[in-house]
Order: structure tokens, then sequence, then C-alpha cells
């Protein structure tokens, strides 16, 4: 039986108004690959943080036991030194700087007063041959893909000769073939002897990549699970993750789509000057009234740019053709001339585009449309907090407070505040681009339960998604891009994963 590598003893880690984590224990094993599994919020950042040093000793209850020894890190530097390191969602690389340069930042390799460029570029290709990345060391770091990055950024660890590796949600970004690369890397390295931790949302992932699964619930360990001894599958992670079964995780709804066209798009072309080329050429679609219509296609197929430029066209691409709302011919110049004509967009990216995470709950909520709220050009207060309050009842936002800043709440629960503050709109057309992309299996169910209320009620949803299962679940009719194109158009009862995706390969 392996010894432990890591042990965490009743770890409580308190915030104001929440603790996060409640006498939290965890064991990994030396030489194992093990997924730390949970909600939004169920505390598996919070934990790694504290033992990566994030939150130093002193600043939570508990211990760490690391080779045996107990430790008590005052900082990052710390963990590393120990030979602990952790990649986050958001990499850390310095996308100026040249590969060799960013996997040796920190700990250069010199005589204390210069560095060995040489050596450092030598070894360098080293880490890189050690991750089976083949490009030159010399390359910067902005000119690969974030499939590559995610190589850097191992090779940066490996460089310090890293004994656990801990991964925050590193597949969020990638492509199904980037996917198999890094569990492939995984396992290379677990066979060299480290040992990863790999925080997750995707149940696959982790029935195909797990030698031990522990699951966390609102800040409490719930169980830990051999997956050599057939006690992990996704019904039985579902269950220990969200204290329930669910049985379909796309809820079931009435269909009730309406003859009526509310959006008609016809050759629509975009050219982006800045890149100089064209990013989607003479697409054609329509979307009726009560429907969701999902729209399938690999990444960097042009499905994002699509749903941007019709709504308002921030990325002031030049564009011809046609789109229409409700029969009206409309030329939307600016994103509020979109808001105007009903129609809302919740971004991809909600941390970057869609929230302001150092605001609290209730000016997100009504910062897409402030106009009815203020009086005179000041905004009433008691009026803000009636309707984030409305929304937050309505949507099941879990907060402390509305006045709990956005950047505080788990990412499942930032999703419906940015899908709230796109409903305060009162739009008739919502395009939801990845609504469920790096939050739980619980938090997408309440996600998706809400989009079966909102086209009941009348509304249409484009839904742009990389997930083909989520595509299939939710959507009523499914386009297909590919390389700026639609490749195909069929209603659900026809589309399968097989040929969604090979009309996403075709040229």
């Amino acid at each position: 039986m392996k010894p432990p590598i890591l042990e965490m003893r009743r770890i409580t880690k308190e915030f104001p108004g929440v603790k996060a984590l409640d006498d939290v224990s965890f064991q990994v094993k030396k030489g194992e690959i093990h997924c730390l599994v949970g909600e939004n919020g169920a505390g598996k950042s919070t934990l790694m943080k504290v033992l990566s040093g994030v939150y130093p000793h002193g600043e939570y209850a508990g211990e760490i036991v690391f080779e045996g020894e107990i430790q008590e890190f005052g900082s990052i530097s710390d963990s590393e030194q120990a030979g602990i390191a952790i990649i986050y969602q958001e990499l850390a690389l310095i996308p100026d700087m040249a590969i060799f340069e960013n996997i040796f930042l920190g700990h250069e390799i010199g005589n204390g007063f210069t560095i060995n460029w040489n050596e450092t570029v030598k070894r360098a290709g080293e880490m890189l041959e050690k991750v089976k990345l083949d490009v030159n060391p010399a390359t910067k770091v902005k000119d690969l893909g974030v499939g590559k990055q995610q190589l850097v950024e191992i090779a940066k660890s490996l460089s310090r000769d890293v004994k656990l590796l801990i991964l925050d949600e590193p597949t969020s970004a990638l492509n199904e073939d980037d996917v198999e690369n890094l569990f492939d890397l995984l396992r290379d390295i677990k066979d060299q002897g480290v040992t990863c931790v790999l925080i997750t949302h995707k149940l696959k992932e982790v029935i195909e990549i797990a030698d031990a699964v522990t699951v966390l619930r609102d800040g409490k360990t719930v169980c830990t699970l051999d997956a050599h001894e057939g006690e992990v599958s996704e019904s039985v992670l579902i269950r220990h993750m969200v204290g329930r079964e669910i049985e379909d995780i796309y809820p079931k709804r009435q269909h009730q789509i309406a003859d009526e066209i509310v959006l008609e798009v016809n050759d629509w072309t975009a050219y982006d000057p800045n890149i100089g080329r064209t990013v989607f050429e003479s697409v054609k679609f329509n979307l009726r009234k009560g429907e969701i219509v999902g729209f399938a296609g690999l990444m960097g197929s042009g499905r994002t740019e699509l749903a941007r430029s019709i709504f308002g066209n921030p990325d002031k691409y030049k564009t011809s053709g046609n789109v229409y709302i409700k029969g009206s011919k409309k030329n939307f110049r600016h994103p509020q001339e979109s808001i105007a004509a009903g129609v809302a967009y919740v971004t991809e990216d909600r941390k970057k585009n869609g929230l302001i995470l150092i605001q609290d709950v209730k000016q997100n909520i009504t910062l897409a449309n402030l106009k009815e709220i203020a009086r005179r050009g000041v905004v009433d207060d008691n009026a803000e907090i009636k309707v984030a309050t409305d929304y937050k009842d309505s949507l099941g936002i879990k907060t402390p407070s509305i006045e709990q800043k956005v950047e505080n709440l788990s990412g499942g629960n930032q999703q419906k505040v940015s899908v709230a503050k796109w409903l305060y709109v009162q739009p008739e057309i919502l395009i939801l681009d990845e609504p469920t992309r790096g939050i739980d299996v619980g938090a997408k169910f309440e996600i998706y339960t809400i989009m079966n209320q909102l086209v009941e009620q009348g509304m249409s949803i484009i839904m742009v998604s990389s997930e083909l299962p989520e595509i299939l679940g939710m959507s009523d009719r499914v386009y297909i891009v590919s390389s700026g194109k639609i490749t195909g158009e069929m209603p659900i009862e026809e589309a399968t994963q097989e040929n969604i995706m090979h009309m996403a390969t075709l040229n």
C-alpha cells in the first residue's frame, strides 16, 4: 500500500460571513492522480490555496503534513520549496516573454549577479522534452495555443523539482485533443514519481484519469473513493456532490415553440480588420419564439464571433448581410442598440467581460439597465435593492447578502448574477455563450432549469456551447459551425454527437 505524501487534518478556513472549510480532512497517496471534486463553493480551491501557502499558516485551523512532516507555510514560496506547485485555471505566464524565461522566472540559473542564458535555454529544452512539447524555447508564450501554454506551465513546475502538482480546472479551455495530450502527460509524470491533485467539474474526465477521488460539499469532506475498486461512477459522484440524485441533468420541458420567427440572419459576413481575415461568411439562420437553438462547433469555428456581431458588433467587424428582429431590418452599431431591440448577450467569460468582480451583487444585476432605477440621474437605492432581491430569489443566487462582492461567489452563482443582469433588460432574445463553463453539475442543472422557465414564458434563446451533451440535452434545433460557415442544421431528434462532429470538422 502506497504511503500518503500529503495529509491535511481538520482544516477550517473562514471568510467574513462564510465558513469556506469546516473541519476538512484530505489525504493523498504518493504517486497517484487524485481528483478533488464538488459543487462550486464546496471549498476545493480554498483547500488547495491553504496547501500552497496562498492562505498562510495562522489564517486557518488544522494541520498540513507533507512527506511525514508538519508544515507551516508562510507563503507560496515556502510551499514551492517543499516541492508543491499549483497551476491555476488562469495561467500565470507572461505572454511577451520567451518560454525559457517563463520556465525559470523566479529561480533563474546564474551566480546571483548574472543569469546564465545558455544554460537556461538548454535546461528549458530539457523541460519541454519532459512534457513532450516540440517548440523552440525562444518562442514567445503569446504565440502558443492554450494547450501548449498549459504544458509550459507544467514544465515550469517540473523545473522546480515538484513532488506534488496541483492543477485547478486545467481542461476548461482545452479541446479534446489537448485534453488527451494533457492526461497522457499526467500519466507519464506520475510514472516519474510526481503526485497530482486535479480539481475538475468534468466527471467523465475524473472517471478517465483518477486513481482516487475526494468529494467536498459545503466546505466539508463527504468521502474518498478508490477508482480501482469500482467505486467511481458519474451517478455516484453526482449523488455525493449535490447530496441528492439527479436522474437527468437536462430537465425536461414542454416544447411550445411558436411559428413566429423572432430573429432572422441572411448572408451575414464579417471581416476583422485587426487580423486581416474573414471570421465568418454567408451565415444564414433563424430563431423562433420560445425556442432554444444550439450552436455547436470546435473552438475557433466562429461561433462566439457570430454571436457578438449580432449583439451590437463590439469587435467592430466590417459586416455585410441582413439581420431582422421580428421582421424589422436592423443594423446594430453598438450593444445598446441591440438591447433596445430586445437582444441580450451573456458572455462566455463572465469574470473578464460579464461582471465587475469588485462590485456587489446588486450593482452587477442592475448595471445594464440603470435608467430603470434612476431618478433624475441618481440611482434609487431602495429600487436597486428590490430589483436585486427579486432576482436573487427567483434565480436562487446563493449569497449571504446582495451586498456581497461578486468575486466572493462561486462560479455557478456568478453565472446566475450574469444571467440576472441581462434578464433585467427584459430581452425577448437571449444569447448564452458557454452558459455552464466552469460550473459544477448541480449549478448546471439550475441554469438549465432557468433556461427552460424562460422559453416557457416566451423568450427565445441562442445557446453557444462546446459541450455536445449540453447541445443535445437542451436544444430544440442545432446549427453546426465550421471555419466560419454553417455546415449543417438539424432538429434535435436527428442530432447525434457523431453527425454533429462530422459537420463540425468540414472545411
